[in-house]
This record gives structure tokens, sequence and C-alpha cells, in this order.
């Protein structure tokens, strides 16, 4: 099975002023010389790591992370408690790629996002489709009730009733009906005790349930408190407004796609963002090349979706 590209570390990096108070951690690794290629981290209010560099061959690829608005190594952080998360929008996220682009002096770029990465690679794509060369997506997430109920309302409890427990511990009885709701409730109340119990329950669901099998390391990051806290409190806000989407608009303008050479990975057993929506996507957009990895969950970690993602961008490297 194959294992990521080596480590390597940026050879520049900066910070972003995208207006509304915000500026952006970026940095920029491998082959100053390479194909342009923008990855798209998780979330939304994850942040990116130098494993997502490796998905990179860096002898061909010029690699561009950076952490989206609110979390990471940008500023202001959503942890602090007076944070403003008015202006962290879907639309805003489009926008400061592009501006992102622009300022790297990038033509045209390849894009690679999973989860997250893949609602907003899909947003950004249909907006910008002749800036973009081709879509690596991974774990597809469009942000339909259907999937926030799955996962955020109870569907999922199904199969992991034992951790679901966790995850409406600080709920009141009373309000477990509307579990997004209550999440924002709980995420911006006065107590901080209050605000960083239901991040960390929050993150300790999200981190428990995106491996095939658990991987302690990666719960043990996740609800580090100041990455739970903005991590809880940007997803929940982008849930909270259904993504600021239309219905159905991500998977209603594949068309836009059509041209984009592209790949998409779904883990079969993927808890957290289900294959049904990866299965819409490709019947929305068949030109893209579409591969259901039989034994793996969500994470990009899981061997056959990292071997998957190697291949594709190995195929588009040029």
């Amino acid at each position: 099975m194959r294992e990521f590209y080596p480590e390597i570390e940026p050879y520049d990096t900066g910070m972003l002023d995208v207006g509304d108070g915000h500026t952006l951690y970026y940095e920029v690794s491998g082959n100053p010389d390479g194909k342009p290629a923008v990855y798209l981290h998780g979330g939304p209010g994850g942040a990116s790591s130098p494993t997502q560099r490796r998905v990179f061959d860096p002898e061909k690829y010029r690699i561009v992370l950076f952490d989206q608005r609110g979390c990471g190594r940008s500023t202001p952080h959503a942890s602090e408690p007076d944070a403003d998360l008015s202006s962290n929008t879907t639309w805003h996220l489009v926008a400061d790629i592009e501006r992102l682009r622009e300022h790297l002096g990038i033509d045209r770029w390849l894009v690679c996002g999973g989860s997250w990465g893949s609602s907003l690679a899909l947003a950004y794509a249909e907006t910008h489709p002749e800036k973009v060369t081709e879509l690596v997506l991974r774990g597809i997430f469009t942000l339909r009730p259907i999937e926030l109920d799955w996962f955020y309302e109870g569907g999922a409890a199904a199969i992991y009733p034992d951790l679901w427990e966790g995850f409406i511990a600080p709920v009141p009885v009373a309000e477990r009906g509307r579990l997004i709701e209550a999440y924002s409730r709980l995420l911006h109340d006065p107590d901080q005790s209050v605000r960083e119990r239901a991040s960390v329950a929050w993150s300790t669901w999200e981190s428990s349930t995106i491996t095939l099998l658990q991987h302690p390391e990666t719960i043990e990051r996740f609800t580090e408190p100041a990455f739970a806290v903005a991590f809880a409190r940007i997803e929940n806000h982008y849930f909270m407004n259904k993504g600021w989407f239309e219905p159905e608009q991500l998977i209603r303008d594949a068309g836009k796609l059509k041209d984009i050479p592209g790949v998409i990975v779904q883990g079969r057993y993927d808890m957290c963002t289900p294959a049904f929506t990866a299965w819409a996507l490709h019947q929305a957009w068949p030109e893209a090349d579409f591969q259901m990895i039989p034994d793996a969950g969500h994470s990009f970690e899981e061997p056959g979706i990292r071997a998957a993602l190697l291949d594709a961008t190995d195929r588009f490297a040029g």
C-alpha cells in the first residue's frame, strides 16, 4: 500500500489580509516551478497540517496550503470569547481562495479537498471553473439537511450508540430534538466552562468516528480546548446556516464541472460523510473518475483512501 510522500517544509509562508478584519496564514512547498495545487482543509474550522503537503509529489507540484478564516494560524481565532463569525461564510472563503491565487501569481491550479474541503472545492470550482485544472475530492460533503441530520441529529447513533451518549451529554434532555441548534446555544454560552465542555464533546464525537478504527492521537488533537472551541463553533455556525447554499446547490450545479478532469474518492464505511452524497455527485458529474474504497471510513490517512489520492495527484502531475 502506498505511503505519503516524504515530509517537507515550506519554502514560503505568509499572512494574507483578506478584509473584514481577517488575516490568513498560508504556505508554499514543493517545487517553485511545479504545477500549482491547493489543498483545502476540512472542518469547517479545522486547519492545514504538514501531512497535507505529502499528498503531492514535491518534485512536480507547487503545493499551497492555508488556514481558513478563524482557525489554525489565521487571525482572529474563533476560540476567542468575543469572536465574530458574521464574515466567516462559504462565499467569504471562496473569495479568499481567489485572493490567495492572485497574491501568489497563479493562473490556474489543481484543487484538492476532503470532507468540508470537498464542499469548498466544489463551491469554488462551480464559481470559478476557468481557474481549476483538476479536482481531487474525498469524503464528499455538501451540507444538505439529510447529511447534517445523519451525523448530528441521530442517524449515525445507530452505528455508534456508545459514543453518541457522550455527544448528547452536554445538551439538556428537553433540547435534544434539535441538537445542532442546542449546541449553537451552548457554544456561545457566556460561561467558558459550558463552551469548552460542549466543544470537547462535539469534537470528540467527530474525531472518534472519522476513521474505521479509532486513532487516539487524532482524538487528542481534536479535543485540545483551543482547537475544539474554534472547530466546534465554526462547524456549528456553518451547519446552522446550511453552508449558505441553496437547496442541493453543489449537486445541482455539478454540470459546470464537466470540462474539469476529476477524481471522487469515497470510503464505503464513512460515517461522517456517508456514501450517498458521493454517489449523488457521481451521477451529476459522470465525467469524473469515481472510486469507492471498500475498506475505509472518512479519514484521508486510511490506506485505501491515501493510495487513491496519491494515484490521482500523480496522474494529474503532467
